[in-house]
Formats: structure tokens, C-alpha cells, sequence
């Protein structure tokens, strides 16, 4: 509860609060108000900023809606709310009804070009029905006087877009469109003005500039339907936070906080910085950052990172990291330059629309003067120049590539993978052999009992491992707690580093640790108990990755060559290698053997995928043709590779290489549509068998092609 809800138990609840004045222009969340002394407060504070004309605060749907005058912003709104212990967010409520700003603009200039169009259409039947000279010429300047003022609104989006392509010295694909559309318009005018017989075109420019719209937004829905990965880890980012200092609770904004400072995290809430849990005890919901839907329990100790939720109780959280320095900044900037990612696709289509650009506006102006010196028909001459401009567009070429990286990059993300690389998936597709690192990567890097000893010597074992925070006597307390045995009570605990753990059991001295050690020219391997009157030796295998078995099947039967390459002993890799089906490993191999080893496979034409974890990968994994780290790797291994596996699992490293095939046939797909709609439509212009309507249909269906090529199978 927020300090200005001190007195919210002593006043009703007005839960019919007005609903927002229709001049509000800013809206803000408000997830802590409760009551009516909160949307008193709220108001009052708002109502006192220079600015704002009018504040109303609905408190079922917990938004302030706010008029102003255009002087103030929401950074202000929120930063006074904050003095008074309001938190506060800007909501964008176009992104909450499912339409972004672009896109409701888009859809108002969509009706007012359509009915415009419909109302010089009932103009245009008049005069299609026989009305002439005088009365025609009426008519056409009644059209023109709806026609260019809807046009001039309308197509705005296309006229900003090329004058600033103009004023910067270059040409892009809404230059030929503007021009088409002010051809078409200025004609019109033109031949209204003169009297002349087929000045109704106003119905033509307007249903030219109507289907390019739709075009437009049907293109723009479907880049929101594919929802970039980087925009949602934008929209985890926490714009305030609750700081405690001295006991008391202060709303800041997140991007102020530093490391050292104290959170408040209430359940619900999302974190606003990476740090460690001081106080509290509840589980946090990873699911977007990881893809793993199962809770994950956060006590004392437990490492948060930002944009996760806590799902139960309330925590205390140590800052470590903020602002842009936290793991979901970091994440979200590696996503947003993935999905602009490039490839030698991307150069084909960035070469080609280059060169259309220009190609477009001199068939346009061959198309005028042929027609017009082969039919001596101006007007006829400019009908074909216009379709010309319009449908040799090269919008569809231009959005080829992008779609495609941007869908596939967003969909891999959701399986847990962040592509990093600008060339991965291009790389990814090609790749013939995949080549893991084990400790860590195929496997958790922690160590289980493979035995299943006695009772009593298991618990004599784990009494003494108690004492050591080794790998295997972890792995030896982890056994008895799994087979509910209760660990010995051994005293005069030692540990003797670099060698084990000794004490003293029932009168008797033990020790538990290297067999060198226990016993005197015992060969090592595992550990040895000298129990006082035996000895017992165990041996650990690593703990396997739950789906690693089934991920290296999976990419065994898409007919992927699998290699195993660790620096470990030949026994314990060999056993690993039988577990998971690999036929062909190699054991003890240094940092510098694994690079070459990846080099030689290069040499011999494969193309491989290199997976590793820890700083002897490195060079591996920047040798090999594409390469993947986990997210627990060192930071030189995450640094060197080209996708990093946020995921605890594996399966999601077969479903990588499916998709980026997936996505480069798709790549291909859409240049050869691109290409195969210019070479039939330019053609079909330059003859004048479209008009400019059937060629504003034409490009705006060729580009809506391609996106929902990119999409198909988005599941």
C-alpha cells in the first residue's frame, strides 16, 4: 500500500468514478491505488501541474486519464506522482486495444480515402449516364473539391515518406508511389478545369491512394502479428521501482536505481534490476527469459534478474546491476541487431531494390513518351505512366529478406534461443554437423553416484562428505537425500584440502576422499572410504541434461553428423558417448586439439555446429561455421558464440537448425515471388493493360505475399 493510502480503510470505495473527459490526451497506469483517497490524491496532484487542464481517475480499470495543453509530458506526470508515493506508468492504449499509433492512423486515413472514393464514384455514374459539357464539367469540379483534400490527408504516410527520401538525395519505393497518386490527382484537376471528357480520374486517384493504404496496413499488421522478440523484452523493462532506505519506502524510477540500493518486490510485480534476495521467500515466474514455464523458488541468496516476476510472496533485493547494464538490456540490444541480421540474401535484395528505384521512375517516363508518340493520346499516355510508377514498386523485393529474419529470430527466441549474429541463420541453415563440449553442455556439470551401495555405507560416507563443499561430496549428500537416508553422525570433522575429509565414527577413524590418500598406492578414480575396518570406492558419472539424449536422436534422424569432443578421461567420455548415441568422440582434448579438430572437418567440407560452454570452447566456437553457448557459459563462450541457448534444455537446438533451413526456402521463396510478380507485371504496365487501380492491387497483393510467406507455420 502506497503512503497515500494511509487513510484508505476509513473512506468508501467510489468504484463509479467518471470515466476519462474526452479531451484527455495522456493516459497512466496506476497498479497501487485502492481507494478513494488515492484517486483524491492522484487528482489533486495532477490537477496542481502547470499543463494539465483536467485529471480523472477511474479506479476500476486503475488509469488516470490527463488533459493538457501539450506543455507537459508523461515523464513529468510521473516523476510528481512519485514525490507523492504514487507509482505510475504511461499506457499506450492503442498496443491495448491491438493496434499500435501507426496502425490506427493508417486505418483513419484508410476511411476517409474509401469514402471519399464512394461519394465521387456516385458523382462519376452521372456522368458515365449521359450528363455533358457544362454539367459534366460541374460534376468534376464538385469531385475534385472531395477528391483532393482526401488525397491530401490521405496520403500523407507516402508524401513524408518520399520528400524526406528526396531532401536526403536518394530515391526509396514511395517516391513513384507519391508520384502516381499527384499524377493521377493533378490530371484530374487539370481536365476539370479545361472541360475536357475524361477528366474523371478523381475516382481513379483516390481509389489508387485507398488500395495502397490497405496495402500499407495489411503490411504493418503483419510485421505486429509477427511481433519482434526485441519489442517484448522492451515492454518487460520496470519503469519505477520501490526503494527502501532507513525502513521507508520511496517510488523512484528504475533507471535511477544503482548497485547497493534495497528493492521492494511485491508479488506481482515485475524486477526492475538484476541483484540477490535479502529478505522473503516466493517463486519467480522466468518463463520469457528462459522458456522454462515452471516456477522458480527465490529465498535469501537466490540471484533476480530484471523483467522476471514474482509470483507469491514479498522480497528484498540487493541491486547488482541496472539500468542498461541488466542481463534484459543486454538481451533485448543482442535481440534488436539480430533481427536486422544480414545475409547474402539481404544483399541480393538491397542491390536490386537499389537499382529499381531509379528503374522505376525512367519506365515510367518511356512508357509516357512511347504511348504518347505511338497514339498521340496524352491522356492515355499518362494513364499507362501512372500504372507503370505504381506497379513496378519494388516493396515486395524490399520486404523479401526482413520479414523472414524478423519472424524466424522473434520464433526462436520463444524457444529459448537469443540469435546474435547478424549471419546466423543464413550460416545455421547450411550447417551438416553438429559437435558438443560435454561438461556443461550435454550435461549439467554435476557429478551423480553411479553405485547403489548399502545403507549404512552410504550414510558413513555422506556423514564425512558434509564437511567438504567438493563436486562429489555434494553429489554423495545428494544421494542419500534422494534415497531418504539420513546422513552418519561423524565428529572431530577434518577437511584435509586437496586431499579429503577425515573425523571420527562410533570410536573408529574414517576418512572419505582420494583414494591415493585413503590408501596408500591406490589408483585414482572417484573417491575411497576407509570406513575403519573396509574401504568402499565410489565412482560418479555427470548428471545428464534431461532431453540431451532425445536432442541428439532428433538431430541424428534430420541426418546430422554428431560429435562428442571432451577434455575428459576416455572411460567416463566413452560411457557418455553410449549413453547419448554418439558413435564418434574424442577424450582429452585441449582448447587448441578442439580448434583444429574443427578445422580439419572445414577442410574436409563440413560445415559444422560447434556447442560449448567453458573458456577452452572459445576457439572452437569461433572456427567452427556457426556456434551456440548456454546461458550458464563463461562469458567468453557466450561472447564468442553466434546464438546463445537461454533454455535449461536441448531440444531447442534441433528446432534451431529446422527453422533456419525453414527460414532460408523462405528467403528464396520471396525473391523469386518478387521477381516473378516484375516479370510479369511490368510487362502487363508497359503494354496498358492495367489501369492505375488494377496496379495499386497488384503491388499492394504482391507485398502482402511475401509477409505471409515469412509467417506461414508461425506455431
Amino acid at each position: 500500500m502506497t503512503m497515500a493510502c494511509a487513510a484508505c480503510a476509513a473512506l468508501p470505495d467510489d468504484a463509479a468514478r467518471a470515466a476519462a473527459p474526452a479531451a484527455a490526451d495522456l493516459v497512466l497506469h496506476l497498479p497501487d491505488i485502492h481507494c478513494a483517497a488515492c484517486i483524491a490524491s492522484v487528482e489533486e496532484t495532477l490537477g496542481h501541474l502547470p499543463g494539465v487542464r483536467d485529471a480523472r481517475v477511474n479506479l476500476s480499470l486503475k488509469r488516470a486519464m490527463v488533459a493538457t495543453d501539450g506543455s507537459v509530458g508523461t515523464d513529468t506526470l510521473v516523476d510528481a506522482l512519485a514525490a507523492r508515493g504514487h507509482r505510475a506508468q504511461p499506457l499506450d492504449t492503442g498496443v491495448l486495444s491491438g493496434r499500435s499509433g501507426p496502425g490506427r492512423d493508417l486505418l483513419v486515413r484508410i476511411g476517409v480515402a474509401g469514402f471519399a472514393m464512394m461519394n465521387v464514384m456516385l458523382l462519376s455514374v452521372a456522368v458515365w449516364s449521359g450528363a455533358a459539357d457544362h454539367t459534366a464539367q460541374l460534376f468534376h469540379l464538385i469531385s475534385a473539391a472531395i477528391a483532393l483534400p482526401a488525397v491530401a490527408f490521405a496520403g500523407r504516410p507516402f508524401f513524408a515518406s518520399a520528400l524526406g527520401a528526396l531532401s536526403g538525395g536518394r530515391l526509396n519505393m514511395d517516391v513513384p508511389i507519391s508520384l502516381a497518386i499527384v499524377l493521377s490527382a493533378a490530371v484530374s484537376l487539370a481536365g476539370a478545369l479545361n472541360g475536357v471528357e475524361r477528366a474523371g480520374w478523381f475516382d481513379a486517384a483516390l481509389a489508387l491512394t485507398f488500395f495502397l493504404l490497405v496495402g500499407r496496413y495489411l503490411d504493418h499488421a503483419g510485421r505486429q502479428a509477427a511481433r519482434s522478440a526485441a519489442a517484448d523484452l522492451a515492454a518487460m523493462e520496470v519503469p519505477q521501482a520501490v526503494r527502501v532506505e532507513n525502513g521507508r519506502e520511496h517510488v523512484v524510477r528504475a533507471a535511477t536505481l544503482v548497485a547497493g540500493d534495497v528493492v521492494r518486490i511485491r508479488a506481482g510485480d515485475r524486477v526492475p534490476a538484476d541483484g540477490l534476495v535479502t529478505e522473503g521467500e516466493s517463486e519467480l515466474d522466468r518463463a520469457i527469459l528462459t522458456g522454462e514455464s515452471a516456477p522458480v523458488a527465490a529465498a535469501p541468496g537466490t540471484e533476480v534478474g530484471a523483467g522476471e516476476i514474482n509470483l507469491s510472496g514479498p522480497l528484498l533485493v540487493r541491486v547488482v546491476r541496472a539500468g542498461a547494464d541488466t542481463g534484459l538490456r543486454r538481451l533485448a540490444d543482442l535481440v534488436a541487431a539480430a533481427e536486422t541480421q544480414r545475409s547474402a540474401f539481404s544483399g541480393i535484395a538491397d542491390r536490386a531494390a537499389r537499382i529499381y528505384a531509379p528503374l522505376v521512375h525512367i519506365l515510367g517516363a518511356a512508357a509516357l513518351v512511347a504511348w504518347w508518340v505511338g497514339t498521340g493520346d496524352g491522356w492515355r499516355a499518362l494513364d499507362v505512366a501512372i500504372s507503370v510508377l505504381v506497379i513496378t514498386c519494388p516493396c515486395a523485393l524490399g520486404l523479401a529478406v526482413p520479414a523472414v529474419s524478423t519472424v524466424t529470430t522473434a520464433r526462436l527466441f520463444r524457444l529459448g534461443l537469443l540469435v546474435k549474429s547478424r549471419t546466423a541463420l543464413e550460416r545455421l541453415a547450411a550447417v551438416d554437423t553438429v559437435v558438443f563440449d560435454k561438461t556443461g553442455t550435454l550435461t549439467t556439470g554435476r557429478a551423480v553416484l553411479r553405485e547403489t551401495p548399502d545403507a549404512p555405507t552410504l550414510a558413513l560416507a555422506a556423514g564425512l562428505a558434509q564437511g567438504s563443499s567438493h563436486p562429489l561430496s555434494r553429489a554423495l549428500v545428494a544421494a542419500t537425500e534422494t534415497r531418504g537416508i539420513a546422513p552418519a553422525i561423524v565428529t572431530d570433522l577434518r577437511e584435509r584440502a586437496g586431499h579429503g575429509v577425515e573425523g571420527r565414527f562410533e570410536g573408529r577413524s574414517v576418512r572419505l576422499g582420494r583414494p591415493g590418500w585413503v590408501e596408500t598406492g591406490a589408483q585414482d578414480g572417484g573417491v575411497l572410504l576407509d570406513t575403519g575396518t573396509a574401504r568402499h570406492r565410489f565412482t560418479f558419472d555427470e548428471e545428464l541434461r534431461p532431453d540431451a539424449a532425445d536432442c541428439v536422436a532428433a538431430l541424428q534422424e534430420a541426418g546430422y553428423g554428431v560429435e562428442l569432443l571432451s577434455g575428459d578421461a576416455e572411460p567416463a567420455v566413452a560411457r557418455m558417448a553410449g549413453r547419448l548415441g554418439i558413435e564418434t568422440f574424442s577424450a582429452r582434448v585441449t582448447p587448441e586439439t578442439k580448434a583444429e579438430h574443427l578445422q580439419r572437418l572445414a577442410e574436409a567440407g563440413h560445415l559444422t555446429l560447434m556447442v560449448g560452454d567453458g573458456l577452452n570452447d572459445t576457439g572452437a566456437l569461433a572456427v567452427a561455421h556457426a556456434s551456440l553457448a548456454p546461458s550458464s557459459a563463461l562469458d567468453a563462450a557466450r561472447n564468442a558464440a553466434d546464438v546463445v541457448l537461454l533454455a535449461d534444455r536441448m531440444a531447442p537446438v534441433a528446432q534451431m537448425l529446422r527453422h533456419a533451413r525453414r527460414a532460408r526456402a523462405r528467403m528464396r521463396q520471396n525473391i523469386w515471388l518478387a521477381v516473378g510478380y516484375n516479370a510479369i507485371s511490368v510487362p502487363v504496365a508497359l503494354a496498358g493493360l492495367a489501369t492505375p487501380l488494377i496496379a495499386a492491387l497488384a503491388m499492394s497483393t504482391s507485398s502482402l505475399t511475401v509477409t505471409l510467406n515469412a509467417m506461414r507455420g508461425r506455431a
